[in-house]
């Protein structure tokens, strides 16, 4: 297992793109969340199987149709630093 902290910016915030992370990472078999800062970016922590994370985080440019991603910052977790909630969810 493998773990990811993604910081994505953009016009990502009001326009469902935590609900779009968290369906695209339950059908990629993804833990973690996806919550709000306050500086309107989202952070996002996935884990789960290498190459399901990278696809995740590969699609976190994509999010939701009415969002546009201008960045995502990735940095390695390690996973034994993190609990992880049984599903993907939102905060």
């Amino acid at each position: 297992m493998v773990c990811k902290k993604c910081v994505v910016g953009g016009r990502v915030k009001g326009v469902f793109y935590r609900a779009t992370a968290a369906r695209r990472a339950q059908q990629l078999a993804i833990r973690g969340y996806a919550r709000n800062l306050p500086d309107g970016r989202v952070e996002v922590l996935a884990c789960g199987e290498q190459e399901a994370v990278q696809i995740f985080v590969s699609w976190l440019w994509t999010g939701s149709s009415a969002s546009k991603v201008t960045s995502v910052d990735v940095s390695d977790v390690p996973p034994d630093s993190v609990q992880v909630a049984v599903n993907f969810y939102t905060a």
